[in-house]
């Protein structure tokens, strides 16, 4: 993947900077998207208009020449580091290292993300070089507009989070109704190996993702008053005729991009209101996919949705600021190698643009109803969008 870094050439020209600094390991996704290169330790990257330079340990320099996009690739040894270090401690090093490695590239004033460690950024100064954390989220806005390879990562996660989906949905479904068996002595679900619980349904999504090459941190399998805190992940025995909302966004382990869904399902009958919020949520989903294509803002999407629901004379965030119950989130959010990056679906969202992947993500909460949340993954194209979400969307299961 070769991104367009032009605008960071401006950016670099218009501040009159000679480059772009990164110090973290790969984790952090600007260093991933810069260098091209994946290392657990934290190394250290400049970008220039003319050329993108690594300085690594010595245990990453053969993996680094061979795997990252840096035309020019060095090693701490080669500025003795080890020397330096004996008589000057590791950190002295370090930056009396990265100091003579940017002077040999002719780079004097440099612009750092706006997190970068303030220690080394210090450290730089009182050895001569400028340092100046930027505020603009350049890179991040350059990442958010997705190559069609970058999307093609996407689209593989994406195929891989509806596998688990599904994996979550044939446990959900395969389960009986448990009249009384719960500990408590309410209704349960049940499988032959026992009480289904939130944690064997997302035991079996993990282990989905595994098998699919993804893996991730978080899940959301959440059911009744859970599900009505769109960040609870839920936890407990799962009960019939109460929502579960699926919330699962995996990352790929070779590309390191993200996928994102929501689906919710009531196993048994639910009550009228899960039943009527369900079919707003979907007609509001519906509705801002269908809005979305180049030059529409963020905030139009998101105003379609709060539309949606404000006719239907729900609450939500733009009709209350103060609002608990209801729609009390923003529409959506940029997916890449951040699962939560630009742009924003949301009141302050900019311009959508070819290239962006967002989730567009509704949803209703109320601690006496339950939660109700449904999410799809989209691409803005030159002429419109396409979802790269193929899941199924039904309530009852």
């Amino acid at each position: 993947m070769d991104p367009d870094l032009s605008s960071l050439d401006s950016f670099l020209a218009d501040e009159g900077l000679d480059g772009y600094l990164v110090d973290a390991d790969s984790a952090d996704s600007t260093q991933r998207y810069l260098s091209g290169f994946d290392a657990p330790d934290p190394f250290v990257t400049v970008y220039t208009p003319e050329t993108t330079a690594l300085l690594v340990s010595a245990l990453e320099f053969g993996r680094a020449k061979r795997e990252s996009r840096a035309d020019d690739v060095s090693r701490l040894a080669e500025y003795d580091f080890r020397e330096l270090a004996a008589e000057h401690g590791a950190k002295e090093a370090n930056v009396r290292v990265v100091a003579a490695w940017l002077d040999d590239l002719g780079v004097e004033r440099v612009a750092t993300p706006d997190r970068f460690p303030l220690g080394p950024a210090d450290r730089l100064r009182e050895r001569g070089v400028g340092v100046d954390p930027e505020t603009e989220d350049v890179v991040t806005q350059i990442r958010a507009r997705k190559t069609p390879e970058e999307i093609e990562h996407i689209r593989t996660a994406q195929r891989a989070n509806e596998a688990a989906m599904d994996a979550a949905e044939a446990l959900l479904r395969e389960a009986e109704i448990d009249a009384g068996g719960g500990p408590d002595g309410g209704d349960v679900l049940r499988t032959d190996a026992g009480v289904l619980t939130s944690e064997r349904v997302r035991e079996e999504i993990e282990v989905t993702l595994l098998r699919h090459g993804c893996a991730l941190d978080e899940t959301i399998v959440a059911c009744g008053a859970d599900a009505a805190d769109p960040h609870d992940r839920g936890s407990g025995p799962l009960r019939p005729r109460e929502s579960i909302i699926v919330d699962i966004f995996p990352r790929s382990k070779a590309s390191k991009y993200h996928a994102d869904m929501t689906r919710t399902f009531v196993k048994g009958e639910p009550n009228d209101t899960l039943e009527s919020w369900f079919a707003l949520t979907h007609e509001a989903l519906d509705a801002a996919v269908a809005a979305i294509e180049p030059g529409v803002t963020g905030g139009d999407v998101h105003d379609v949705v709060c539309d949606v629901y404000e006719d239907a004379g729900l609450p939500t965030l733009r009709s209350d600021p103060r609002a608990e119950t209801g729609f009390i989130h923003s529409t959506g959010h940029g997916v890449g190698l951040d699962v939560h990056e630009l742009p924003r679906l949301s009141p302050d969202g900019g311009k959508l643009k070819p290239g962006h992947v967002v989730t567009v993500e509704p949803g209703l909460y109320d601690p006496d109803v339950g939660g109700v949340r449904i999410e799809d993954l989209v691409v803005v194209t030159e002429d419109g969008h396409e979802n790269l979400t193929e899941q199924v969307i039904e309530l009852r299961i």
